[in-house]
């Protein structure tokens, strides 16, 4: 029994099934997905109807499936009068936002291809997505959460925090939430990462593990960790959208 630890696939179906080869994953393993799943590659219908067929695999919900839940029940509604009435500027703007500037138009392409019953399965899995996970491995402590623990504050509780400051506000690696416990986060690509002296690779730094490798971007990578082990698993290849 291994238990391993993946973030933003963001649609990059092949690399995801090339990672899952190089780990072999096992039916006694747990594999977690630290959110965004959708968006930008050009597969994300494709990765989450495989997640569905994983019971093994816990996923959390990242910013762009938070995105993609708010636009897509609308999508989904019959055009009447009545549903462009309620198409107010807000609305509108969050939608071009999503599809234009954060990616979300491949998650349209792929979602509108589905019957009905399919694009009711994918809502609902969205909707069933976790925000946080907090487990202990080998005697380690870890909080799993798509982005951090924004506007950190010791005498908080995980259930105090918003889901602005857990999906959307970026950790801060310069500072040690906890002593006794890890917090594995994605959303913020580790080439990003000023201090990272890998740029691209997982970075492990005052008891974070970043996880985001920039799968989507060109050269970027798909990544794991298995919490066991510590050992990194990484895939390459090449998606048509990277």
């Amino acid at each position: 029994m291994a238990t391993y630890v993946m973030s933003d696939i963001h649609g990059e179906y092949e690399k995801f099934i090339d990672l899952l080869d190089k780990i072999e994953l096992k039916d006694t393993d747990t594999l977690y997905v630290l959110g965004d799943i959708v968006d930008r590659g050009l597969h994300p219908i494709q990765v989450i109807q495989k997640l569905m067929l994983m019971p093994n695999v816990i996923c959390l919900v990242g910013n762009h499936e938070l995105m993609a839940l708010e636009n897509l029940e609308f999508l989904m509604q019959e055009v009447t009068s009545d549903t462009i009435n309620k198409l107010n500027e807000d609305m509108l703007e969050g939608l071009l936002v999503w599809r234009d500037v954060n990616g979300g138009q491949t998650t349209i392409n792929e979602f509108r291809t589905l019957n009905k019953e399919g694009q009711r399965e994918v809502i609902e899995f969205l909707r069933e997505l976790y925000v946080y996970e907090e487990i202990c491995v080998e005697g380690k402590d870890y909080i799993l959460v798509h982005a951090g623990l924004g506007g950190y504050n010791a005498e908080k509780s995980l259930e105090d925090y918003s889901l602005k400051e857990l999906l959307w506000d970026r950790a801060d690696y310069n500072i040690m939430y906890d002593r006794d416990k890890y917090v594995v986060t994605g959303h913020t690509p580790t080439q990003y990462i000023l201090e990272n002296p890998k740029p691209g690779y997982i970075y492990k730094h005052n008891h974070h593990i970043a996880i985001d490798c920039g799968a989507y971007l060109k050269d970027g990578r798909l990544a794991a960790i298995c919490l066991e082990t510590g050992r990194e698993y990484y895939s390459f290849s090449n998606n048509v959208n990277s």
